[in-house]
């Protein structure tokens, strides 16, 4: 299906095919030394993003709109991580955060929101919470070593290419599950939600993103399967857990399998996930309502939501590399602790900056296509609202985002990005929009 109102995406991915076919033919970088092992390690960030909404028309709005108007939107985190190694193949890790931060229309109208760190922030006054403490235990199995670089939450050091990890604690879930070289991480990546990761994984967590749970992986040379179970919130998007882990909670395994294509490295993994939670139902409240208008807060009792995801990385060449997932939900029962997205097909490049001398700078350009489940369809159309959406009507169309961004390092683990994102069919009614939002994102990690 062609996308609408959408030339110069066409223009944009032109361009960015010569670029990529001038960095496939630019030497492999030099190999960086084997750092070395830590025992403990103090790590920082820090990532302010300011966001501005163009002015856009819409046939009505609704009480979940995106506002019509001009805004201004931003985010503020500042985290530590530390961590350090108390025994034999144990870690021990605790990350203070603090957040602040202005979402956009009070962070309504979209399936695809714009900012993926806006989720972390609680009202303009910043606050001081603790996002991660967690234990980790490595069971080492022979095979080789293998080269762990460091980072926020990882000690440098190398590691068997047979071993069993368990994690415990308060994670983000996306901390272990749907890693992607080119896409995973807000802070330095794409901003946008249904490209960050699987638009269509309610995965666990309270509203700032963290959940407190359980999971194991087993390494085995190309292969590597891992599972866990996380803690759901109370409440729809709610920041209180529900720590009755045996009858609400989130559970994912995910196989990961790394491969060479054309002499490249990549990495093909496949997701499922499965919720069980009070939730409420696009189709009960439907018929509770008998034509008037539904409420899905009203028919919440415990409810399943299943899904999948497919997550592909592959190396072009030593500065280009390629990403695409693609997920689904069965769309009964009402998000729970992400984004109303129910269908979701991403894809797009990252080209690191060598090939014009800037080798730590990074340019990425890609595209999404959301879209949610007939119930769900139904449900707003109706005039329901969701925790996210209601335009109080809904002619229906897929929802499309297209991102762009540069980061340009200015200083040792310093970075400015510029992004530019088009939002077509916000919300998934093509009564609405298209949108554009303009962003400056300020990162800094020691």
């Amino acid at each position: 299906m062609e996308m609408p109102n959408c030339i110069w995406v066409g223009r944009a991915v032109c361009a960015l095919a010569l670029l990529v076919r001038v960095a496939h033919a630019q030497q492999p970088a030099e190999q960086a030394q084997p750092p070395a092992s830590e025992s403990m390690a103090a790590r920082f960030q820090t990532t302010y993003v300011f966001q501005e909404k163009q002015p856009f028309s819409a046939a009505y709005s609704g009480p979940h709109s995106l506002s019509t108007d001009h805004e201004r939107s931003y985010s503020f985190t500042a985290t530590a991580g530390l961590g350090a190694r108390p025994w034999s193949g144990g870690e021990a890790y605790f990350d203070p955060e603090i957040a602040a931060g202005l979402p956009l229309s009070e962070l309504t109208g979209l399936g695809g929101f714009t900012n993926g760190e806006i989720a972390r922030t609680s009202g303009r006054d910043p606050t001081l919470y603790v996002a991660r403490v967690f234990l980790r235990q490595t069971w080492s199995l022979g095979g080789g070593k293998e080269t762990l670089e460091p980072g926020l939450n990882r000690l440098a050091g190398s590691a068997d290419r047979h071993r069993v990890v368990l994690t415990v604690g308060k994670v983000s879930v996306t901390d272990i599950f749907d890693d992607n070289a080119y896409n995973h991480d807000p802070r330095m990546q794409f901003l946008n939600w249904s490209l960050m990761t699987h638009g269509a994984w309610d995965f666990a967590a309270d509203s700032r993103g963290y959940t407190w749970g359980i999971a194991l992986e087993y390494y085995r040379d190309d292969w590597a399967v891992r599972a866990g179970r996380f803690l759901m919130p109370k409440e729809s998007n709610g920041l209180a857990l529900n720590p009755q882990i045996f009858s609400s909670f989130g559970d994912q395994i995910e196989v990961e399998h790394a491969h060479e294509l054309g002499g490249r490295p990549g990495k093909l993994r496949l997701l499922g996930y499965r919720n069980q939670a009070d939730m409420g139902g696009y189709s009960d409240a439907l018929a509770q309502a008998q034509g008037g208008t539904p409420d899905i807060t009203t028919t919440r009792r415990q409810r399943v939501k299943y899904g999948f995801g497919v997550n592909l990385e592959q190396s072009l060449s030593a500065a280009v590399g390629v990403f695409g997932r693609a997920s689904w939900n069965n769309g009964e029962a009402e998000e729970f602790a992400f984004t109303e997205i129910d269908r979701s097909l991403s894809g797009g490049v990252q080209v690191k900056g060598a090939p014009w001398r800037r080798s730590d700078d990074s340019l990425g350009i890609a595209l999404a296509r959301n879209d949610i489940s007939g119930p769900h369809r139904d449900y707003l159309a109706a005039g329901g609202l969701g925790f996210f959406l209601g335009d109080g009507a809904l002619r229906y169309r897929p929802e499309y985002v297209f991102e762009s961004y540069y980061s340009l390092n200015v200083a040792k683990g310093g970075f400015i990005s510029l992004d530019f994102q088009r939002i077509v069919q916000p919300a998934y009614n093509a009564d609405r929009g298209p949108v554009n939002v303009l962003s400056v994102r300020l990162h800094y990690e020691l």
